[in-house]
């Protein structure tokens, strides 16, 4: 007999798993912990664009130091201040990017520009002895700044004050650290600026002793010997540091120089000769670096335009002061190194004109009568005339002495001749006994023309405008 199980009226639920609703939770658990990190930026979502790798300090630098061996300062310090930017507590990053700001003021040919430049190479290193007072390079380098400014100072209190805290960041940097090769080539420096040259010559060669592949250790080494007169071996020393920095002009316009104190000092006129060419072909090469590296430095082109004037070509030389003034059309110095050279080659009319933008200032359109006439390549420019100084009494001297040599009874240069004569006289300048000669001969020529012009009648005696508007700055 069969017996068949009774069916249920209501089928009966499977139970639930543990497993299966621990399972569940951990996903839960999980999705929740996922949507967070998302939300908090711990995990970036699929297809975003590759984020930019962040740059290490060390990699600033590294851009830094190869700008500044190719010559390219101002691309070296951008570097350095990225560097800085990235990693501000670094002491040593400060202190590298003082050393170039320094160093770039060499190529800089404005005063205020590079007092500027100074400033901020001196705040660089503050910076880096605020961020690590025990940095031997912090002090290294606010030695280096503070003496370079001190070079500027008109002012014989405040140029002495910058020099001593110069040896002093200079000690201080040596005691932390006496291997510091950099920081004893600084005081070197500094020492030779206090005339303590027995002294500078003896820390130079210990430096060159312990450590010979630093460019700054020859260009100090140099720097040295030029100071004790040993031009010759200067040379040698700045053209070792060529080979070090192959790119930087500065290192030939010094030893340039070098060959053209040489060369003015030969008794052999031969010899002299070749020094001179010598000269001109570290400017040549100077200017050539330039024009590759696309700087626009003028002072290539001063430097070959004395080594030219000392030569007796002043017309050469004449060109290449217009094509420094080219670069920078509103520099009054230039003009009046110009005018200078009208002077010597005898062109005293185009002498005064360009001595008057130097000394009184000009507009644009009388610039371009002050260099001779504006060619394709030059933008006139309004120039704001020099102060009486030491640096630029010379050129109210030769002015003062156009003026009055030039004068005529029709074309009366004299009142204004006699102005800046008075200025010059009323200066320190007048101790000087050639500035003094010139201003008496100045006074004679025009005393002597007014008395000619009183006892001429008046049909025959009705001066002509004046032909400058001149009013010096005493």
């Amino acid at each position: 007999m069969n017996i068949y199980n009774r069916r249920s009226l209501f089928r009966r639920r499977d139970e639930t798993s543990v497993y299966r609703m621990f399972f569940v939770v951990v996903l839960i658990l999980a999705g929740i912990w996922l949507i967070r990190s998302v939300q908090q930026g711990e995990i970036k979502p699929l297809f975003l664009p590759t984020a930019t790798p962040t740059r290490f300090a060390a990699s600033y630098t590294l851009e830094g130091d190869a700008h500044f061996t190719a010559g390219k300062l101002d691309a070296a310090i951008q570097a350095y201040r990225e560097a800085t930017l990235v990693d501000p507590t670094n002491a040593e990053v400060w202190s590298q990017l003082s050393r170039v700001q320094t160093y770039s003021t060499a190529l800089l040919v404005k005063q205020e520009e590079i007092l500027a430049r100074l400033d901020e190479a001196i705040a660089s290193a503050e910076k880096a002895v605020a961020v690590n007072p025990d940095s031997s390079g912090a002090y290294a380098a606010l030695a280096f700044s503070k003496n370079w400014k001190a070079s500027y100072m008109s002012d014989d209190r405040e140029r002495q004050s910058l020099l001593q805290e110069s040896e002093q960041a200079a000690v201080r940097a040596i005691q932390l650290d006496n291997a510091n090769v950099l920081a004893q080539a600084f005081y070197a420096e500094a020492l030779v600026d206090q005339q303590k040259w027995t002294q500078a010559q003896q820390v130079i060669e210990q430096a060159l002793a312990a450590d010979s592949s630093l460019m700054d250790v020859h260009r100090v080494h140099a720097y040295v010997l030029e100071s004790l007169g040993e031009y010759a071996l200067a040379i040698e020393a700045y053209d070792r540091a060529i080979a070090i920095t192959p790119n930087l002009t500065f290192l030939y316009l010094r030893a340039g120089a070098g060959y053209r104190r040489l060369a003015f000092e030969s008794p052999n006129e031969d010899v002299q000769k070749q020094l001179y060419e010598k000269s001109l072909e570290y400017f040549a090469q100077t200017a050539r670096i330039n024009q590759q590296l696309g700087v626009q430095d003028p002072v290539p082109y001063i430097s070959i335009a004395k080594t030219y004037s000392q030569m007796g070509e002043f017309f050469i030389a004449i060109r290449n002061v217009q094509k420094a003034i080219e670069f920078q059309p509103d520099n009054p110095v230039f003009y009046g190194e110009l005018g200078v050279l009208y002077h010597k080659n005898r062109n005293y009319e185009t002498g005064i004109l360009a001595l008057g933008c130097a000394v009184n200032g000009c507009t644009a359109e009388q610039s371009c009568d002050g260099r001779g006439g504006c060619g394709p390549n030059d933008v006139p420019a309004e120039v704001v005339g020099l102060p009486l100084s030491a640096g630029t009494v010379y050129f109210y001297d030769i002015l003062a002495s156009e003026l009055a040599a030039l004068s005529t009874p029709k074309v009366n240069y004299c009142p204004q001749a006699l102005e800046i004569a008075a200025g010059i006289e009323a200066s320190e300048y007048i101790q000087d006994p050639n500035i003094a000669a010139d201003m008496a001969v100045v006074r004679t020529i025009c005393n002597f023309d007014a008395e000619t012009e009183s006892s001429t009648p008046a049909a025959t005696s009705t001066p002509e405008p004046i032909m400058l508007e001149m009013t010096p700055s005493p």
